[in-house]
């Protein structure tokens, strides 16, 4: 441990869960579930908290979610939600772990065995002390990871802020590249929104050998990725962050045919909600202008989905403390560089004033790598850090705490 990381509390009392906690989070590793698939999970989860104490425990929401909520013992206060993903990938695992995944083709690429884990384990902490006044509602989501509508967006239609009275929100999620027991976060946007797009352009097919009797779609695919480049490089303030990528290509299945249309698919990415109006209105522009001047057409979709990620003043500043109240000052990075890669918790953060932080998972591999996997020994970070939040925001006052121990004696 480094000498900053001294001038905090330490993990010191979250040690004796770890043991238990890695078994989890490697059981969850072997066994992982898709996007709203994830039935096992759920099941397993539930029984762990159930085998907690916890009572109040509501399961099928947003299909396989959960929210369970625990009682403090100091007193009246508001409800603080801390949410955990569960879902994985379709990725075929490389990591040769003993622990690897069972289910081929399925793996946690992304730490949200850890995720779900060190809940757990926070939540079997805060269940046996309850030294916090108000409530903490559990959120264990489904189905972070699909194109739109994810968990994240099912759960907060469904309701669950004001069904369980949710005042404040926050996640957490795993970096490869931050050290062990170091944690990263920045106030405002943290993660840029995510939309998506498909363009399919129409020409006039034939044979290969006479391109001149034909609108080639292809031709005119090309310049349309080309041309969104542009979009980017001249018609957006460079100091602004734009990203848009064509990932997808669909054409002829014949090497001797040029087809009537070709499918183009891409992403865009951003920190400012302005660019999206620009990206759906340039795109369009763009491909449409390219392909008609080529004597083509287009048809275009464009799917708004994950939002930015935005981190509030109060609650990032409360974040920041906890975490430096576990870790030490210089052990938390509270300017970290944003990315844009998107994130929905978003959606979570729009319905409520929420915060965003990021724990170091090591010099790992990056996630939705085959060969990448969670480290245990960022488990009692996380699950401290959870716990401090609760005890930073929902501190007792004196003499509920003095009587809530006096009842525990």
């Amino acid at each position: 441990m480094q000498e900053s990381q001294l001038q905090g509390e330490g993990v010191g009392r979250f040690q004796d869960l770890k043991v238990e906690v890695t078994e989890w989070r490697r059981y969850l590793h072997e066994n992982p579930e898709l996007d709203f698939q994830e039935h096992n999970t759920a099941r397993f989860v539930t029984e762990k908290l159930a085998s907690f104490g916890i009572n109040h425990i509501e399961t099928g929401i947003a299909g396989t979610g959960i929210v369970a909520l625990i009682q403090g013992e100091g007193g009246d206060g508001p409800t603080i939600g801390l949410r955990a993903d569960m879902d994985a990938l379709p990725i075929i695992e490389a990591s040769n772990k003993p622990w690897s995944s069972k289910n081929p083709g399925v793996m946690h690429a992304c730490g949200h065995d850890g995720h779900t884990a060190m809940l757990l384990g926070a939540a079997k902490h805060l269940a046996s002390t309850r030294n916090f006044k108000g409530c903490v509602a559990l959120i264990f989501q489904p189905a972070e990871e699909p194109e739109f509508p994810s968990g994240g967006f099912k759960m907060v239609q469904e309701g669950i802020m004001d069904r369980f009275s949710i005042s404040r929100v926050f996640g957490m999620h795993t970096r490869p590249g931050i050290d062990v027991g170091e944690f990263g976060i920045r106030h405002g946007a943290i993660m840029g929104s995510q939309d998506d797009f498909d363009i399919v352009v129409k020409g006039a097919g034939g044979h290969a050998s006479t391109p001149h009797r034909t609108v080639d779609p292809v031709v005119i695919g090309a310049q349309i990725i080309l041309g969104l480049q542009t979009l980017v490089s001249r018609k957006t303030d460079p100091l602004e962050s734009l990203v848009i990528s064509v990932t997808k290509l669909k054409a002829a299945q014949a090497y001797n045919q040029i087809p009537d249309q070709v499918e183009l698919s891409g992403t865009v990415r951003t920190l400012a909600s302005g660019l999206r109006d620009f990206a759906e209105r340039e795109i369009l522009a763009a491909a449409q202008g390219i392909a008609r001047g080529f004597g083509g057409d287009v048809e275009f979709r464009y799917l708004r989905s994950v939002p930015v990620t935005f981190n509030h003043s109060e609650e990032t500043e409360l974040a920041i403390a906890a975490a430096r109240s576990l870790v030490g000052h210089d052990a938390v990075d509270d300017n970290m560089k944003v990315t844009v890669g998107a994130e929905d918790f978003a959606y979570m953060s729009e319905a409520r004033p929420g915060s965003y932080i990021f724990i170091g998972n090591g010099p790992t591999v990056p996630t939705h790598h085959p060969a990448y996997d969670f480290n245990d020994e960022a488990l009692p970070y996380g699950i401290g850090y959870w716990v401090k939040l609760v005890e930073t925001i929902l501190a007792p006052d004196n003499g509920h705490a003095r009587k809530a121990e006096m009842v525990r004696a």
